[in-house]
């Protein structure tokens, strides 16, 4: 091991290391996959094996060149701003990126780290003010009574929905959205979530504003190419539809594996779910399944134990093209998640529709 390969202010928990083994001693007393990690960072190894989430594809290990992270987490405490002796919450698991690099982050800059179980409702207990956190949309939404706790806080792994954005608009937190994944060892672009301007009723949404030196492009399919090289060697090449606003901004628009071919007319269904969460409060998504008539035919899909009428109000929303309005709704107890808590879309359909058979 390399002696204090960190930072000489780094704490965690309230308290200070003279060494790395005095460090992942103490950690011992919290959640195995922090000491775990901690074991990988300071080993001789250049790179760290990271599982990815799975939440669009078979969960798989990547290697991250340690390197790299340290690019990282310098990048995220240049741009909001978190210098030395930062105090930072850790409530996410750190058997993923972004539980990792809150770490990573804590030890190459010097910040004040106290680490809990990552949980549903992680600032309920919480008696103190954090100059930082990340978050899953979950946590947020169980948590909206307790954001004062955090000055700056960063959303992902998930898609926020209007009625959580609503909620947030007069929250005094700096609240942001975070593009990114575990290739790009989490996010290599922002957007302002809160105190967002209006449009007449409908609030006005930035776009992704991409960290300093990552350069965005788009493919021939529309989906957005990434090359950042000092975090990632290759250039990475995403399933991410969007729309390019200017050189370090851009809007996201769905995936392009969930795209929707109905009839002839392609269908985004982040975009169409965007529009419905005004009316439906539960989870949902909408999906493609076959149909003989139209190729595809739009469903929809709600976490409800109650069937409600929601058929009638979705020919009601101004906003939605008669192609937008789903042909079926379909009610299920539980969607199928992910570890990290994200919606796996297609083991839910398969779940729905293996019980109608």
């Amino acid at each position: 091991m390399h002696n204090n390969n960190y930072h000489k202010n780094f704490k965690l928990n309230g308290t200070s290391f003279v060494s790395e083994e005095e460090l992942i001693l103490f950690s011992k007393d919290l959640p195995s996959s922090v000491t775990t990690f901690l074991e990988d960072w300071f080993n001789d190894s250049a790179i760290v094996n990271v599982q990815t989430s799975g939440s669009t594809g078979t969960p798989k290990r990547i290697k991250l060149k340690k390197e790299y992270m340290v690019n990282s987490a310098k990048a995220t405490s240049t741009f909001f701003d978190l210098p030395e002796n930062t105090t930072a919450l850790l409530c996410l698991s750190t058997d993923y990126i972004a539980g990792k690099m809150m770490l990573v982050r804590a030890l190459i800059l010097g910040w004040h780290i106290d680490v809990i179980e990552a949980s549903s409702n992680p600032l309920q207990d919480i008696d103190r003010v954090y100059d930082f956190c990340a978050m899953v949309p979950l946590q947020v939404h169980h948590s909206l009574g307790h954001l004062h706790k955090v000055k700056k806080l960063i959303v992902g792994g998930g898609a926020v929905d209007n009625n959580l954005m609503e909620n947030l608009q007069s929250v005094s937190t700096e609240i942001f959205a975070t593009y990114g994944m575990t290739e790009t060892i989490t996010h290599i672009a922002v957007k302002r979530l809160n105190n967002q301007s209006r449009q007449g009723a409908a609030l006005k949404l930035s776009n992704y504003k991409t960290l300093d030196t990552v350069a965005i492009s788009k493919d021939s399919r529309g989906c957005l190419v990434i090359e950042a090289p000092e975090i990632s060697d290759d250039i990475i090449i995403t399933n991410d539809l969007v729309e390019i606003i200017s050189n370090n901004e851009f809007k996201w628009l769905g995936r392009a594996d969930n795209v929707i071919n109905s009839g002839g007319i392609k269908l985004i269904p982040e975009q169409i779910e965007e529009k419905l969460s005004e009316i439906i409060h539960q989870r949902f998504f909408v999906a493609g399944v076959p149909d003989s008539l139209l190729g595809e035919k739009l469903i929809l899909i709600i976490e409800s134990e109650h069937k409600e009428k929601v058929i009638d109000q979705l020919t009601t929303l101004p906003y939605l093209t008669k192609f937008e309005v789903p042909k079926e709704v379909y009610f299920i107890e539980k969607f199928v998640e992910t570890k990290t808590k994200k919606i796996q879309r297609q083991r839910t359909l398969d779940l729905v529709f293996n019980k109608k058979k």
